[in-house]
């Protein structure tokens, strides 16, 4: 499957360290902007939003 539909991160700071994001009917993808060709990481949307609510109930106690 080719993903065209890439984002970079709201939280990339300038230069080559970001990552991107990618979104199809059941999976989300993830790369790094310094080697878009290189490694995909995939996960379920599920998965995903379980990541993300984690992370920002983490900085909330922060």
């Amino acid at each position: 499957m080719i993903i065209r539909n890439w984002q970079k991160s709201s939280r990339c700071a300038q230069g080559e360290a970001c990552i991107h994001v990618a979104a199809d009917q059941g999976s989300v993808a993830l790369t790094e902007s310094s080697d878009p060709s290189g490694s995909i990481l995939r996960t379920s949307r599920p998965a995903w939003a379980a990541l993300i609510r984690t992370v920002k109930e983490t900085r909330a106690r922060d």
